[in-house]
């Protein structure tokens, strides 16, 4: 699978497959602790994708998947994840995509179109209100520091209940705690300055979620974006067919230029 160069010279894995039809390219971004097959592949989400022609792109984001894993917090501070999306689009002379992220591929999704006017079409999953309040993860919800914690614990007895999911899909995708740790402590409270996308938006968003809660909100706050609320909870959403037909449905419509 390839690799490039992103700008600080991190080498970051992504995979493309080849589509038939006249729309953008599509880019995925996985979420925390995932990769491109616990979100995409085996989700079913790429089959549908290329099912209806389009030509898929996913990037492991750094310290994930077969992505290069630095432990050091600095790594992943401030636009860094949103900056490889555009290196990725870089690389590939890609001058029109669509983007496509789920959970803490929503937020580097929602930051990169805000950055990147090469992204002209965006859909977000796993997110909500949280977004609007803290600029990525809902601190309601859970802390980053309980999730490093999580990671990081000798014994997973121990872990505390909001840390729990994240610890036991970190283990089940053999993901570096080390480095997802680092991931986490990075991740804290920022602002997303969702006035500047202008791009046509789905927001889909679990109807048990507790970390996409109040997605109208979400959608309020982005010109023109759609709402659509799909059956699961954060691990199960993406999971339901109601999610990749929403999004095929979202990806082929005829998009203003």
């Amino acid at each position: 699978m390839p690799t490039f160069a992103s700008f600080d010279g991190l080498r970051l894995n992504y995979t493309v497959w080849e589509g038939t039809a006249a729309h953008h390219p599509v880019l995925l971004q996985h979420g925390f602790a995932a990769d491109t097959n616990a979100n995409w592949i085996s989700t079913g989400v790429v089959a549908a994708l290329r099912a209806a022609g389009l030509t898929v792109i996913s990037l492991d984001a750094r310290g994930h998947g077969r992505s290069e894993k630095p432990h050091d917090e600095c790594r992943y501070t401030g636009d860094s994840m949103a900056r490889d999306i555009s290196a990725l689009l870089d690389e590939l002379g890609l001058d029109e995509v669509s983007l496509v992220g789920y959970s803490m591929g929503a937020i580097i999704a929602l930051a990169a179109t805000a950055a990147d006017k090469r992204i002209r079409c965006l859909a977000t999953g796993g997110v909500g209100s949280g977004i609007v309040d803290f600029g990525g993860v809902d601190l309601r919800v859970v802390k980053p520091a309980e999730i490093a914690s999580a990671l990081l614990a000798e014994d997973p007895s121990t872990v505390p209940p909001s840390g729990v999911p994240f610890r036991l899909l970190a283990d089940a995708t053999g993901g570096d705690r080390q480095a997802l740790a680092a991931v986490a402590l990075a991740s804290q409270e920022g602002h997303l300055d969702l006035s500047s996308i202008g791009v046509p938006t789905l927001v889909l968003a679990g109807d048990q979620d507790p970390l996409a809660a109040e997605p109208e909100r979400l959608a309020a706050a982005i010109a023109g974006a759609r709402l659509v609320r799909i059956p699961g909870d954060h691990m199960t959403a993406v999971m339901s067919p109601a999610f990749s037909e929403a999004l095929v449905t979202f990806l082929t419509a005829p998009q203003p230029r």
